[in-house]
């Protein structure tokens, strides 16, 4: 499982203090003390073997580093310049990940984010990064991930969580996907040319424009992404789309009600239509009444509810972790990323981290480890593990 990393930082191609502005960033690896799931060493034998032989995707994760002080989380935004975790992702054990970069955090020319020339400003940076180095490849075909796991590097998929930037230009769709994009929420929090996000409390459905763009993405080949739509608008594109989509992070709302969280029968209208819900992880979200306390043990409850709801095989895992203090970031950006409308007015305890899940450098090891803890097949962790979310990629990708 571990990669050919050769111990490459983020833009040591350039001089620090004259090319860019350094900041001190948080460890990668064990930056707090979550828990590793504990199970035997015939256990943790098979978690390696299945880790090894089968393909191991993040439907959804920002391998992104952030400075060890929160305080500078603006200033570090606002310089453009993002850090991917090269050393973490080289001990992850996964092989491809569809990173959403932080375009709702993306204030180089404002203070609202998702502007289209910053858009293009973060993705040039990052894949510009990723171009200095070997590990991590940029991937554009279901054959470019499976040939980076035979290479021991990492897939990299670039991806939005909401198409906002494109405005009323569907041709802007063309543009990002021959910049890499292959993967698109319609919207975030607020409603957008598209359709209505979660934030919104009166949700009218996709646009004609947002109908327009959704069959675009489908000729293009560009996975579409509902996990910050509202439900009517998400229920139109499930509809509207020709191809399977995707909720690439996600939790149910049966068992944590929030507008965050999807309703039983959203789940399944994604599931009947061939679509694949990824299971969330970022702090305070896939929490329940069993665990207010954010932990591993909440998210794989989200998880089993999911597919015992609508079957194994149309469920995997989209964390949405990130190297570095996520609940000072939350915080730092709650309106960008409507913390208040994601959460609710339910009863929770915030956490400093999410225990056992906390960053992308353990999230799968621990898993994994807890799927063959609790009994699961090879085929069903093969499948959750990647194989569900190839298959959906196979019909929407165009190769």
């Amino acid at each position: 499982m571990s990669k050919q990393y050769s111990g490459y930082r983020s833009f040591q191609y350039l001089e620090a203090g004259v090319d860019y502005r350094p900041f001190t960033l948080v460890k990668e690896v064990e930056r707090v003390p979550s828990k590793k799931v504990e199970v035997s060493s015939e256990q943790e034998q098979r978690v390696q073997r299945l880790m090894r032989d089968n393909l191991v995707i993040s439907l959804h994760d920002h391998a992104f580093v952030v400075p060890q002080n929160p305080d500078e989380i603006w200033e570090y935004r606002r310089a453009g310049r993002d850090w991917t975790g090269y050393e973490g992702l080289s001990v992850s054990g996964i092989d491809a990940i569809f990173d959403n970069l932080m375009d709702g955090t993306a204030v180089i020319t404002s203070k609202a984010g998702w502007k289209w020339d910053d858009i293009i400003w973060d993705l040039g940076m990052r894949l510009s990064d990723i171009a200095h180095q070997d590990m991590v490849i940029r991937a554009e075909t279901t054959e470019d991930i499976r040939r980076a796991k035979q290479n021991g590097q990492i897939a990299f998929v670039p991806g939005l969580e909401a198409a906002t930037p494109i405005e009323n230009e569907v041709d802007r769709l063309d543009v990002l996907y021959g910049l890499g994009v292959r993967q698109s929420g319609i919207a975030y929090s607020e409603a957008n040319t598209l359709g209505c996000g979660l934030r919104e409390t009166n949700d009218g459905g996709l646009t004609q424009f947002g109908r327009q763009a959704v069959r675009r993405m489908n000729k293009l080949g560009i996975a579409i992404d509902i996990s910050h739509s509202g439900d009517q608008t998400s229920l139109d594109t499930i509809e509207v789309s020709e191809q399977p989509i995707f909720i690439t992070h996600v939790g149910a709302r049966a068992l944590w009600n929030t507008r965050r969280m999807k309703p039983d029968h959203i789940l399944k209208a994604c599931a009947d239509k061939g679509g694949v819900i990824g299971i969330e992880a970022a702090p305070h979200t896939t929490l329940t009444k069993d665990h207010p306390h954010h932990n591993l043990e909440s998210f794989m409850q989200h998880f089993e509810y999911a597919a015992n709801l609508i079957g194994i095989d149309h469920v995997a895992f989209g964390p949405d972790t990130l190297f570095g203090d996520h609940v000072a970031l939350h915080h730092a950006f709650a309106r960008q990323l409507s913390i208040q409308a994601a959460h609710g007015t339910s009863d929770f305890e915030e956490v400093e981290f999410v225990d056992g899940i906390e960053n992308p450098s353990e999230e799968f090891h621990n898993i994994t480890r807890w799927l063959v803890k609790h009994g699961y097949s090879d085929a069903d962790i093969a499948a959750v593990l990647g194989e569900n979310v190839m298959r959906v990629l196979a019909q929407v990708w165009c190769k």
